[in-house]
């Protein structure tokens, strides 16, 4: 949910604050006063589009933050986690707007695109009225809303498992049919790549043991020579060798051992270091012994690793990496001379698939129109509640090719409407008024109530048009959405104000050179105020004050 918003140099809004809590909260005021300024900043942190005009006269840019509670959001959690932008349950939202016309946007700190915040937007809020953020405008959501109505979860899954099924058989077999067109030009080739490489016949890790092999004999002389000089300075010379040395201090100081101990320990410890001198000794002359000049296994070697790197420039490969190229050469070869074989197992296959993916796709359709129609009925209800008396909303499912299977069905599904009496149904998306559309979402939303996917919900000229009874209602509907989400309802009418949990009220501030805006949250006090006000106009008397009083305590 929505934690917290702050706006800085945004339209009349010097700089904002506020904290929003769970439950419905109503902003209201006086008309003019700056109500929709703070859910048009809100739209734009959520990648609405962008006019250096938001930019406060006089400022260099205009600033929104919106943080927001993902606890109870995975889905949320798990895009920014695909998209490493992920920071525990929080998630910090920020766009700029500079004069001149530039925009950023960050999420987390970290710079992103502006189709990122819309994206990460459309989880986190839906605002309804004449909004280009509201979920309902899009065909996708409302086939979403639909599927969360008749709990189509389990039969998605095993739509789409069967949907991915088939089209991977149907991608293998449009490729294997596309490769048969220059099949015998490829197969030439390939027999003429896979029998060079076979002909060198390269084995694991050959290449880097020639190599090696290679530095050992090209070098030969100077390990010879460094391995004599060595042998000669370790045991040879019976004067200065090392071992002669070490023999005679061993010899001395093991002869002093009973004049003082510590010198036996000393006389130990070389008598080691002679060992380990004297075996070393032993090796260098095995490995002397080992070295011979072998000049046609060189040219061999030379020969060797010179058609590895031939074949390696012709292939792009590494040398050591021709094993790894013959098999994928040969597993392509073998593939391509069996490919008729193979396309007929394909169309069996895909044809097997397409029925199991048909088998649920007819399911999954029938479901729909059987619920489409128990969905309209009630919107339709709830709609003649909300003060659209013969306003009708209907469900069209709309065929899809049957020959191209869907991962989402069969089914395209569009919201129709009629919001008065002898107006013919158009899709939802075509409403003009905005508080006819508000009214429409908030009845969809009402009937919708247990299907939450976005939790935090803002209406805006929801109670355009209406009043008395109707008015009521519609601040009870709000009032009930909020049990199991976060509301913020624009509203000039005190039947839908008394109703919040929580109540904003937005003052416009004058100054000699500028206009700006202030919203504060009321007490309960400062509520039966505001609401007398809605009541009454201008002079409040104490006949409103406790008309206000009692419209809280029935809401309450």
């Amino acid at each position: 949910m929505l934690n917290h918003i702050h706006i800085r140099d945004f339209a009349i809004i010097d700089e904002l604050d506020l904290d929003l809590h769970t439950g419905m909260s109503v902003l209201t005021g006086e008309t003019g006063a700056g109500k929709s300024i703070l859910i048009d900043a809100l739209g734009l942190a959520l990648g609405d589009r962008a006019d250096a005009d938001v930019v406060r006269q006089g400022c260099k840019r205009a600033e929104i933050i919106a943080n927001f509670e993902l606890a109870d959001l995975p889905e949320a959690q798990a895009w920014l986690e695909e998209n490493e932008l992920d920071d525990d349950s929080q998630c910090l939202i920020r766009r700029t707007i500079a004069a001149e016309g530039r925009s950023r946007g960050f999420i987390n700190g970290t710079p992103v695109p502006i189709q990122s915040l819309r994206a990460l937007g459309e989880m986190l809020v839906d605002i309804h009225g004449q909004h280009e953020h509201q979920s309902l405008m899009r065909v996708h959501a409302q086939r979403e809303l639909l599927d969360d109505y008749a709990q189509h979860g389990s039969l998605l899954k095993q739509l789409a498992c069967a949907y991915k099924t088939w089209n991977e058989a149907n991608d293998e077999y449009e490729r294997l049919r596309q490769a048969a067109s220059d099949r015998d030009t490829r197969l030439d080739f390939l027999r003429y790549q896979v029998q060079e490489l076979e002909t060198l016949a390269p084995q694991e890790d050959e290449h880097a043991e020639l190599e090696q092999e290679h530095v050992r004999l090209a070098n030969v002389s100077r390990l010879q020579d460094t391995a004599h000089r060595h042998i000669e300075a370790l045991d040879d010379n019976e004067q200065i060798s090392a071992t002669a040395l070490l023999s005679r201090a061993v010899s001395e100081l093991d002869g002093l051992r009973e004049m003082d101990g510590r010198l036996g320990d000393i006389a130990d410890s070389l008598n080691s270091a002679l060992t380990n001198v004297e075996d070393a000794s032993k090796e260098l002359r095995h490995y002397l012994d080992s070295l011979d000049a072998d000049p046609a296994r060189l040219s061999e070697i030379d020969s060797r690793l010179g058609s590895f790197l031939d074949l390696a420039r012709k292939h792009h490969v590494k040398p050591g990496e021709l094993l790894h190229q013959l098999d994928e050469l040969s597993n392509e070869l073998d593939s391509l001379q069996h490919a008729e074989t193979r396309l007929e197992g394909l169309q069996t296959e895909i044809g097997k698939h397409f029925t199991a993916y048909s088998q649920l796709a007819d399911k999954l359709g029938k479901s729909r129109r059987k619920h489409a129609r128990t969905l309209a009925k009630q919107v339709t209800g709830h709609m003649q509640e909300l003060g659209m008396p013969g306003g009708h909303f209907d469900i069209v499912l709309h065929a899809r090719d049957q020959a191209v299977p869907s991962a989402e069905g069969m089914e395209k599904v569009e919201f129709m409407v009629s919001a008065n009496p002898g107006q013919a149904l158009r899709p939802l998306n075509k409403v003009a008024s905005g508080g006819e559309l508000s009214r429409i979402s908030l009845a969809i939303q009402v009937v919708l109530a247990n299907n939450v996917r976005i939790p935090t919900l803002i209406f805006d000229e929801v109670d355009v048009g209406i009043g008395g009874g109707v008015a009521e209602i519609v601040g009870n509907r709000l009032r009930s959405l909020a049990d199991n989400r976060q509301v913020l309802c624009v509203t000039h009418l005190p039947q839908v104000a008394s109703q919040a949990h929580h109540h904003l009220q937005v003052s416009k501030t004058r100054g000699k050179a500028q206009t700006g805006t202030h919203i504060q949250a009321l007490d309960e006090t400062a509520r039966g105020q505001e609401i007398a006000r809605m009541l009454g106009g201008v002079e409040i008397t104490e006949q409103t004050l406790a008309h206000a009083k009692e419209m809280l305590s029935k809401a309450n």
